[in-house]
């Protein structure tokens, strides 16, 4: 059976071999007592701090799982990159995440980049009938300057996600409340009654968005994880032994 990272979802996925390598140093200094889960949230809580962010107090105790990864699994847990503002507060109110800290997780977006792939179909929507804002035209050209119609590479070809891609810091949400949220969830934010006033707090208070950040982060990175007697603790992150 195909891994998880056959998933078209986890096409962006980087880095899994340095994964790999911390977890073969924390067996040698204390063998069977750091999970794969737990390191990965570690990593990702580092990499936060690293670019500017919260240090979120994470809960540790984490235990692996003994089936195989499924990319069918993958497929049906994780939102496909074109969801809107409906289907994302769905998907964290599965994780028991308020409307205040689902807007804040997606303040993640802050890093990286967005693949074509996920953004074509914004390019393809039919017309509204109503003139776009300078913002707005200005984001189309950015879009389709990187992800041209016709694209033989739509998953390799990217845009970045805001100005300051390589810092964590609440321009993600300066940049949605100006129309220039790259993804469709993104842009739906700052025009949602349910979502609008957080995207507009955020954005003028990096502080609040830290503290709603770390709320959310803690939730979702607890949420159904094994714990106690269930699961194991691999000694291989990508084996099951």
């Amino acid at each position: 059976m195909q891994s998880e990272m056959a998933s078209s979802k986890n096409f962006g996925v980087r880095e899994r071999e340095s994964i790999g390598i911390i977890k073969s140093m924390v067996e040698e200094a204390c063998p069977q007592q750091v999970s794969c889960a737990d390191i990965i949230i570690l990593a990702a809580r580092e990499a936060i701090v690293i670019s500017g962010g919260p240090l979120v107090i994470v809960p540790l105790g984490r235990r692996d799982s003994i089936s195989p990864p499924s990319y069918k699994l993958a497929d049906a847990m994780l939102p496909p990159g074109n969801i809107g503002v409906d289907g994302m507060l769905q998907v964290f109110a599965k994780h028991g995440m308020t409307i205040l800290e689902s807007v804040a997780i997606l303040g993640s977006h802050t890093l990286g980049i967005s693949h074509c792939e996920s953004i074509l179909s914004r390019l393809q929507s039919p017309e509204t009938g109503k003139p776009k804002s300078a913002a707005e035209s200005g984001l189309d050209l950015i879009i389709r300057s990187g992800c041209p119609l016709g694209s033989l590479t739509p998953n390799t070809s990217f845009v970045f996600n805001d100005p300051t891609t390589l810092i964590f810091d609440n321009q993600y949400y300066d940049n949605a409340m100006r129309g220039r949220g790259v993804l469709r969830v993104d842009a739906e934010m700052p025009l949602d009654p349910r979502t609008a006033p957080f995207v507009q707090r955020f954005a003028s208070d990096r502080d609040g968005f830290f503290r709603a950040f770390s709320s959310a982060f803690v939730k979702l990175s607890s949420s159904g994880v094994l714990t106690g007697n269930q699961g194991v603790i691999r000694e291989v992150c990508n084996e099951i032994s």
